[in-house]
């Protein structure tokens, strides 16, 4: 049967600010926030409130700011993503011609990002932050071999972070921010029509013959050839609410801990499918094609978070920073997309199911582990260095969107503090390290049967995958 591309809600989830497409941490979040925490590669970043950022780090940490304090930047962002290997298998199981193995799937992205706290009394802070917390983009080459399972994927997400701190005047201060997200996203691939076109002939894909193999082959290849293939594209948005609380302890002047939560989302993604040069099988004239349109409904959901810091002065110049951030992305176990037609619409009435397709996921809860330093060089240099371990929660089924694997992060930063000026410029870089290559085999699973393929569809891959960013903020206290 032919699946329609949904990779939707993995990346409208998904995602934020254009990125590339890998997201920079686990699963679809971003570390690219702030430039300040990005030089210590976000370690102790709840418990480390450098300037008016702590907004998304820990919202406890607003109350150590005086007065009004204003953070501004932007990063930028580059994978490279390119599969080294590429081959794929209709579903009636015959081989899919190798055309290209998809070009380099990710371009540069940019992540702009503001923050503003206010010191109302000497005990309660105020802020907000406007951020791309999450982020997701791909896009291969129209000839990619692998193109039945994936073409391009593009997910915007802006937060607003309004936010208020309370200091209780022994040592603990305590936080709570909204992130209003906005989220919208676009994807997109090719169909294969084997599957369609033996089912409209009366055949069972589990039983064919060397012969109808050879047909459906020649009638996919014939709607290749002709510009006719089959093509679905999913575009939709949504307003998604999550709620952070976080906690500041000061045990010495030298050292203290943050603790900070963030809670889920479950709602859905509102769109619509569209499929393009659906091909009409009983006309046998690859010439012959429509486009089905149908509203559809995507489950969205945002995994909880909970992220520990600790920052330690060893002396007045050097400080060292520990984090590690738990995220329970096991929540996230298929991807079902339903009509939002009650089965009705073209899409679904023409596939005759609803869901209209099903994706397995099964991804694991992760850890990451950040340890950083800085080093106060002289009165107006500050250095610093950092390092992430950062687990990948696509384990047993990665797909072409997401050719994801474990990764080291290496972060270098610097501070400048000008003499006689309240300004701050932060800039930072970055270089992450993949665990090896990621291969895979990707195939077709059933809403009834998640881990049981329901054809003989599949797309093998291994990436070589590197990246890069690097951000700049100013900072400025009035």
């Amino acid at each position: 049967m032919m699946r329609t591309v949904f990779d939707a809600k993995r990346a409208i989830i998904l995602t934020a600010a254009m990125a590339p497409s890998l997201s920079m941490a686990g699963g679809f979040s971003l570390n690219e926030q702030s430039a300040s925490a990005m030089g210590t590669a976000n370690a102790g970043a709840a418990a480390n409130p450098q300037n008016a950022s702590t907004v998304i780090f820990n919202p406890a940490g607003m109350t150590q700011l005086s007065g009004t304090n204003l953070s501004f930047g932007a990063a930028v962002l580059d994978i490279d993503a390119e599969a080294d290997k590429a081959s794929a298998t209709y579903q009636v199981g015959t081989d899919v011609p190798k055309t290209g193995k998809g070009g380099d799937i990710a371009d540069p992205a940019y992540l702009p990002s503001a923050f503003l706290t206010h010191e109302m009394t000497e005990n309660v802070a105020v802020g907000v932050g406007l951020h791309a917390p999450y982020g997701l983009a791909a896009d291969y080459d129209n000839d990619f071999t692998g193109r039945y399972f994936a073409d391009e994927t593009e997910l915007t997400g802006i937060a607003l972070t309004p936010s208020i701190a309370v200091d209780s005047g022994n040592g603990l201060s305590l936080g709570v921010g909204v992130n209003i997200m906005y989220l919208e996203g676009k994807l997109s691939k090719f169909n294969d029509p084997t599957g369609l076109y033996a089912e409209e002939q009366g055949w069972n894909l589990k039983e064919l013959t060397p012969a109808q193999r050879e047909e459906a082959t020649n009638y996919a290849n014939g709607l290749s050839e002709s510009d006719n293939t089959p093509y679905s594209n999913v575009e939709g948005d949504t307003i998604e609410y999550t709620l952070r609380i976080g906690a500041l302890y000061e045990l010495s002047d030298q050292t203290q801990f943050g603790l900070t939560a963030e809670t889920g989302t479950g709602s859905s993604l509102e769109g619509d499918i569209t499929v393009s040069n659906f091909p009409k099988p009983t006309s046998k004239n690859p010439a012959k094609t429509t486009t089905l349109k149908e509203d559809a409904e995507v489950p969205l959901d945002i995994p909880p978070s909970a992220t520990f810091g600790a920052r330690h002065q060893l002396n007045d110049e050097v400080t060292l920073l520990f984090g590690a951030t738990w995220a329970r992305w096991s929540d996230f176990e298929e991807l079902d997309v339903y009509s939002d037609e009650g089965g009705t619409g073209q899409v679904s009435r023409a596939l005759e199911r609803n869901p209209i397709t099903h994706i397995t996921e099964k991804w694991e809860d992760t850890w990451q582990y950040n340890l950083g330093a800085t080093w106060q060089a002289n009165p107006e240099w500050k250095l610093k260095a950092g390092y992430a371990w950062d687990e990948s929660p696509v384990d047993s089924y990665k797909t072409a969107r997401i050719p994801s694997q474990d990764r080291h992060w290496l972060t270098l930063g610097t501070q400048f503090a000008p003499a006689n000026t309240d300004w701050k410029v932060d800039a930072a870089v970055g270089t992450l390290i993949f665990d090896g290559d990621a291969k895979f085999t990707e195939r077709d699973y059933s809403h009834q049967k998640p881990t049981t393929p329901t054809s003989a569809a599949s797309y093998s891959g291994s990436y070589d995958l590197s990246a890069w960013s690097a951000s700049v903020e100013l900072s400025r206290s009035f």
